[in-house]
């Protein structure tokens, strides 16, 4: 199906694809921080072969110019989200195929298949207001509290305080960059490219704790 959103430079989206038949696409540890090193590494204009790059800081790898500026990401067992905003003349469009092709090669040499991995051309929403784009990092971030709670939208979170410790713990998104301080995932973020929202790791928490207190009539997307 042909996508009906035409990218811009300067404008932001909502990113996402999940794996064909709605399969996981991380079977194991190292599939998790495989593709989140490739949110860094196929967000740049030079071809890097991967092994030569294997433990190396994310900040010390030279990937050229940035295609897009991302600024929240998750990744689920089957799907993932990225917050981007496109910063080059089709840069979304050859940042998520790098990223796509380089994971699908990558998972099928490892497993022994062939074929696709995801569920056909990624999709993507334009973000075109302030308090859409806000909410995305609630929503983006909020996405990993259904693997311990799965109908926590539909009744509300059983237990506030165990949902608040699986995402600080979660090192599979951006929330521990915003919520707990510099690691190094930090360098796949831009976050001077985005509005300033946060001016302390509090006013993070705090902003994604009262989306966590909202059931799913309050929720949109």
């Amino acid at each position: 199906m042909e996508r009906k959103i035409t990218f811009s430079e300067g404008e932001y989206y909502h990113v996402y694809n999940r794996g064909i038949e709605k399969r996981n696409i991380f079977l194991d540890e190292n599939d998790w921080l495989r593709f989140q090193k490739l949110l860094y590494v196929a967000n740049g204009e030079k071809p890097l072969v991967f092994k030569t790059i294997q433990g190396v800081p994310l900040d010390k790898i030279d990937r050229g110019g940035c295609r897009v500026a991302i600024g929240a990401y998750c990744l689920m067992p089957n799907h993932f989200h990225i917050l981007v905003k496109e910063t080059t003349e089709n840069g979304l469009s050859r940042f998520m195929e790098k990223l796509g092709t380089s994971y699908a090669m990558y998972f099928n040499k490892k497993y022994k298949r062939s074929g696709f991995l995801f569920q056909g051309t990624f999709k993507a929403e334009h973000v075109d207001n302030d308090e859409y784009l806000k909410y995305l990092y609630a929503y983006i971030h909020l996405n990993p509290v259904k693997l311990i709670d799965p109908g926590w939208k539909e009744k509300g979170i059983h237990n506030l305080g165990k949902a608040k410790k699986y995402l600080e713990e979660y090192r599979y998104s951006s929330y521990e960059d915003y919520a707990m301080g510099k690691r190094d995932e930090s360098a796949i973020l831009s976050p001077g490219e985005f509005p300033e929202y946060f001016e302390k790791r509090g006013d993070f928490t705090e902003f994604v704790e009262e989306w966590m207190r909202y059931k799913e009539e309050n929720l949109v997307g």
